[in-house]
């Protein structure tokens, strides 16, 4: 068998998930850092070239490798687009530089080495460059080589570092091994880096007793772009069933004048195609993401596969509901939560396949309409299958689609969404509430294997979860957790104006708001000024000129001896590095003398720097790696440094 003659070998190929069955994730831009373990028998020399493309290029691109220590290996490309990309390596024996190796070695041990200097010529034969200088030298050597009278200039070539390189740019190759073929993935931007912020457009009027629209939502805009956002999240906007309806506060039966869930999707109105005629017309949607455009906002919708029992896929397409004996379909549950207003799906129906093209084809509807972003309603709750297929057709046509996966479920079935897709994922961040418990969740994000492609997006509240730790009155606190999601990730989002006006009002021991806005029109307060509005601009402002904090990968913890404080470290590779520090106390001071890790950021120790809190614009002077810092909870719990020589 031909490949008995492989010699070379190529193992723990990174990055990989997955053996290559899923794509690693990275942004248009990004350096792909490609590294593996090559080796082979003996103490041949073993050469190695990195190929790569972009799916729409017809032919590879390839670079030679750079081998380190311990046979490890290294290469790297630049994803310079977005779309989907494959590498591969290629290694092999390389007798061309083996011969050059042996020679110098023998030349060393004072051997005379005419004899391998002729054997040499096959290897320069080899050689089939196209530059004349190149050809010219490789000419002389062959002759050289040939020549007894020129032994010590054929000696001086044979072992010059410009035969090496020409060996290495025009390599012999016997037998070359291939590694499998693995896929990358490149986002746009957006992907990495994004500020969410989530609002009812039929909380957005003024008066609770009136049904906001869309309309009133684009007058709410300003507000959002002043404060610092770059995407809009609604819940869906579809109509909303009549058929079991929620009433305010989840009550199983609704008065006159409820306006129901809108999770609870369809109803004589229209389907998942369909706007809700209460928030205005279709044309009135797209002129709210005209709008939200102008100001640098993306406009962000729901996807949520469920039905009201009066959706008209109930009645036109009864076997995509799971049926019982008494001819219900039962509603969806999550316990001891009941939706009796929504009716799952049954994805594995014998018309699966008319199924599943109905429900991408909601998504191409509303992409044809201007979204580039879906958040995901419960994906967990559906088959991975599924969700690979759809998003992959997706992006088969619109590769700039953004998909945030809604699914606070058990860690491997949100790394499964991950794998097969999802751009972005809600995460454990919510209720990461200790120094303790988020170092280590923040050490779990940003390494191997889930960093190659869980991408994870902060979020201290939503409608559905109000965490115990905001159910508090504490000014420090709803700063802190909005420092820490805008800091640490470099997708974050808020459901506001909820938020950012210290909304802590619960059903006594539930994570649950009192007076959901689930399920009633709300009357928030969109004008007021505070000390928490202020800080969430100023934060938001600082993210935009950081390109630090526009990462979440690149975050090194920083130890400090103080378990209420935490320290990490964010910098761009560059010039741009931002040390952060927050206490988690919410009532007390406190101080630690916290570690800098000065290689980081092109200091050295005992060296004399200058940090700048760039809330406050305070500069501290700053020498080593230890120093101290103090931070009282009445004034601001956290420092945002910028470090500077």
């Amino acid at each position: 068998m031909e490949e008995s003659r492989h010699r070379a070998v190529i193992e723990n190929v990174k990055p990989v998930v997955n053996g290559g069955e899923f794509a690693v994730k990275r942004i248009a831009g990004d350096t792909v850092e490609v590294k593996a373990d090559i080796f082979a028998d003996g103490h041949d020399i073993v050469n190695a070239r990195l190929f790569y493309k972009h799916d729409k290029e017809r032919r590879y691109r390839h670079i030679p490798m750079k081998a380190l220590v311990n046979d490890a290996w290294e290469g790297s490309f630049i994803a310079e687009k977005t779309g989907g990309y494959t590498f591969y390596i290629e290694a092999w024996t390389d007798y061309g530089l083996n011969w050059r190796h042996e020679l110098i070695r023998k030349v060393e041990d004072g051997q005379h080495v005419a004899v391998e200097l002729l054997d040499g010529i096959q290897y320069l034969d080899n050689v089939k460059s196209k530059d004349a200088e190149t050809k010219a030298f490789i000419r002389d050597c062959m002759a050289a080589f040939r020549d007894p009278a020129r032994y010590a200039e054929a000696v001086e070539k044979g072992s010059s570092e410009r035969l090496k390189q020409i060996f290495n740019d025009h390599p012999f190759q016997t037998f070359p091994v291939r590694s499998p073929k693995y896929p990358v993935w490149a986002d746009r931007a957006k992907a990495g880096f994004s500020t969410w912020y989530e609002f009812f457009p039929r909380s957005s009027g003024h008066d609770p007793s009136v049904h906001g629209t869309f309309k009133d939502a684009a007058k709410r805009l300003p507000y959002v772009a002043e404060m610092g956002f770059d995407t809009v999240y609604f819940p869906p906007v579809h109509p909303i069933g009549e058929v079991n309806r929620k009433g305010k506060n989840n009550a199983t039966a609704a008065a006159d004048g409820d306006v129901g869930s809108p999770w609870a999707i369809g109803s004589a109105l229209g389907g998942h195609k369909a706007i809700n005629p209460a928030l205005g017309t279709l044309k009135d949607f797209k002129a709210f993401i005209a709008e939200a455009k102008k100001l640098g906002i993306e406009t962000a919708m729901d996807y949520a596969l469920q039905c009201a029992p009066d959706h008209p896929y109930v009645k036109a397409h009864p076997g995509w509901f799971k049926w019982r004996p008494d001819g219900t379909v039962q509603y969806a549950e999550n316990p001891p939560k009941k939706y009796q207003d929504i009716l799952p799906i049954h994805f594995e129906c014998e018309d699966w396949q008319n199924l599943w093209k109905e429900l991408l084809s909601i998504l191409m509807y509303w992409i044809d309409c201007g979204v580039t972003i879906f958040r995901v309603d419960n994906p967990h709750t559906k088959p991975f299958a599924f969700w690979k297929w759809a998003i992959a057709e997706v992006r088969k046509k619109h590769p700039e689609v953004i998909f945030l996966s809604e699914a606070f479920t058990r860690p491997k079935i949100m790394h499964r969404l991950a794998k097969v897709g999802f751009t972005q994922s809600y995460t454990y961040f919510t209720w990461r509430n200790s120094k303790e418990e988020l170092s280590a969740y923040m050490e779990e994000l940003t390494s191997d294997p889930s960093r190659q492609y869980f991408r994870p997006n902060f979020w201290p509240n939503t409608p559905d979860i109000l965490p115990y730790e905001l159910q508090q009155p504490n000014e420090a606190t709803f700063a802190l957790r909005f420092f820490l999601a805008a800091t640490l990730s470099g997708n974050y989002g808020m459901y506001g104006p909820v938020y950012e006006n210290m909304l802590f009002q619960a059903v006594p021991g539930k994570e649950e708001y009192t007076d959901s806005e689930k399920y009633e029109v709300v009357r928030h307060v969109w004008d007021s000024r505070g000390k928490l509005k202020t800080l969430i601009k100023t934060m938001n402002q600082i993210r935009k000129h950081h390109p630090a904090l526009q990462d979440t990968f690149n975050y090194t913890a920083c130890p400090a001896d103080n378990p209420q404080i935490m320290a990490w470290l964010k910098t761009d590779g560059k010039d741009n590095h931002i040390l952060c520090a927050a206490n988690f106390d919410p009532y007390h001071t406190q101080a630690a003398t916290l570690r800098v890790p000065l290689e980081k950021v092109g200091l050295r120790e005992g060296e004399s720097y200058a940090v700048t809190d760039l809330i406050t614009q305070t500069t501290y002077g700053w020498q080593g790696a230890h120093n101290y810092v103090e931070l009282d909870p009445r004034g601001l719990p956290f420092h945002c440094f910028l470090i500077r020589k």
